[in-house]
């Protein structure tokens, strides 16, 4: 018999405008972005197709309230005393838990001194409440609420983060699991288990980060040797960092250098981290849950980090895959399982007798991210002691196939855009297609689609670093019969073709699911035109 871990969340009072308020006065300028002669007219989130769509989405009757203030707080890391920003007032945000067709309402307060907004990762949900601040909303102002107010679609693992600058590269996110009411995998209970690589309050903050990054890796206007499109050339190495693994000398305190993957393709990350945090927590104060010998665990793993992935898995012992980005694959048992920046993984464990180590080695990095699961018997294992590699059989969520449940129906696609990722390390000057996406200019080079379609979509990565690519209000599957996925791994010099269906009018982002290469450029709008 399956069980369930539930938070039972209250109702609370909103704070901010009200949702018909927010959304008419917040996405006034966005409105008036598309209006210009000669424009295509576009599907704005105020478009009265949205809220129809909304209102065709099942509902149970059931609503589930959460409010979240995002403010600057105080915290321990690995014992380090640190300043950052996170939601009510700590750097593990509440776990929203909700079943599909539940209303979720969300009032956000705004305390911190810079705007801010939350996107809802992975939902396909109405287009005025995705969180994208010049696309879908105006940013929540310093001192301000806003309310979100909207319908799961659909079950699965997923999370919530600030979508404002380098605000996710703090702790401004969260986990929100969607529970399956037809569920028909057997498990005891589960385990959600949110991995970041932390910096913050420790070496510097992101923005600082970003800083050192946007100049470069050149020196006094010259490429270093060895670049090529920007990023570091040579064969690739192991899936552990190289000895010569750190970040650069003088003068570059954050960049990393050294940081390869044969998995990944070569360059593994651009930013060196002092911690990789586990459910908030560094190894040494790890945290440990509780179970009987035989019950089966639920993982529901989720990479929150900025620039880095992580190979999950558990040293002697196979887990079983069951759910990529919330959508459930064919089973298979592996020794790790390798999660870019915003994927997620769903995956079954059953319990050993005595400590059993949950490992999320930095691909291509050094350190680690590690939880225990605990019998009451045995010694807990010093993490110094365990293994630095997890070796076998080891795949990512795009190399999974779907559930035929859950697969497309075979389409001709009325449609094709073809997204080359360009730019590279020298300039650090990421974008699609030769562009770098401008705010202020949302809809310039937009990609256009129509509602009905089947759209394909090839990334073509020109570039010697690998990006997870994610979009916004679908999900899309890869190749022929695929996994079901909202964000997917383009490894360098590589190109990945996934198909959506056009069932979720508005304007939606896409981006890289790199914090920095975003920041840099690397995003585009799939547009739905009339």
């Amino acid at each position: 018999m399956t069980t369930y871990t539930r938070h039972h969340l209250g109702r609370r009072s909103f704070l901010g405008l009200s949702l018909a308020t927010a959304a008419a006065a917040g996405l006034a300028a966005c409105s008036n972005t598309q209006s210009a002669p000669g424009m295509p007219d576009r599907i704005m989130p105020t478009d009265p197709l949205v809220a129809e769509h909304e209102a065709g989405r099942a509902f149970t009757g059931k609503t589930v309230s959460q409010a979240l203030t995002a403010g600057s707080l105080e915290a321990t890391v690995a014992g380090k005393p640190v300043s950052t920003w996170g939601y009510n007032g700590g750097i593990s945000a509440p776990t929203i838990r909700a079943t599909a067709g539940d209303r979720l309402q969300v009032a956000l307060a705004n305390e911190l001194k810079d705007p801010t907004s939350i996107h809802w990762h992975g939902l396909a949900l109405r287009n005025d409440q995705d969180g994208v601040p010049g696309v879908t909303q105006d940013a929540v102002a310093a001192g301000a609420g806003f309310s979100y107010d909207f319908r799961l679609p659909h079950p699965g693992t997923y999370w919530y983060h600030s979508h404002v600058e380098m605000q996710r590269e703090r702790a401004l996110y969260g986990a929100l699991i969607i529970e399956d009411p037809a569920e028909k995998i057997v498990y005891d209970r589960d385990w959600v288990i949110v991995l970041d690589d932390w910096m913050d309050g420790i070496t510097g903050t992101p923005d600082e980060v970003l800083k050192e990054l946007s100049g470069g890796m050149s020196m006094s206007g010259t490429s270093m040797p060895g670049m090529d499109n920007g990023s570091m050339s040579g064969s690739a190495g192991s899936a552990s960092p190289s000895p010569s693994g750190g970040s650069m000398g003088t003068g570059m305190k954050h960049m990393l250098m050294g940081s390869r993957s044969d998995f990944l393709g070569g360059d593994a990350g651009d930013v060196s981290y002092p911690y990789h945090l586990f459910n908030a927590k560094a190894p040494d104060e790890a945290e440990i849950l509780t179970a009987t010998a035989g019950q089966v665990i639920r993982l529901r793993i989720i990479n929150a980090a900025g620039d880095t992935a992580y190979r999950v898995g558990i040293p002697g012992q196979k887990i079983t895959l069951t759910h990529t980005d919330g959508f459930p694959v064919l089973h298979q048992d592996v020794d790790a399982v390798v999660l870019g920046m915003g994927e997620r993984i769903d995956a079954l464990l059953t319990v050993k007798e005595g400590f059993t180590p949950v490992m999320a080695l930095p691909e291509g990095k050094a350190g680690q991210g590690l939880g225990f699961i605990s019998t009451g018997t045995g010694k807990q294992p010093l993490p110094a002691t365990l293994p630095g590699t997890l070796e076998g059989t080891v795949v990512d969520g795009g190399q999974l196939k779907a559930d035929p449940a859950v697969t497309l129906a075979a389409k001709t696609p009325d449609r094709t855009h073809e997204l080359h990722l360009t730019g590279g390390m020298a300039k650090y000057d990421w974008g699609i297609n030769g562009a770098r996406f401008n705010m202020d200019k949302p809809f310039e080079n937009a990609f256009e689609i129509k509602a009905g379609e089947r759209v394909a979509v090839k990334f073509i990565n020109d570039t010697d670093m690998w990006h997870p690519m994610h979009l916004h209000g679908h999900t899309f599957q890869v190749g022929d019969g695929g996994a079901r996925k909202d964000t997917v791994i383009v490894r360098a010099k590589q190109s990945v073709t996934v198909i959506f269906d056009a069932d979720n009018p508005g304007q939606w982002l896409t981006h890289c699911h790199n914090a920095y290469h975003a920041e840099r450029g690397m995003m585009g709008v799939f547009s739905y035109i009339k």
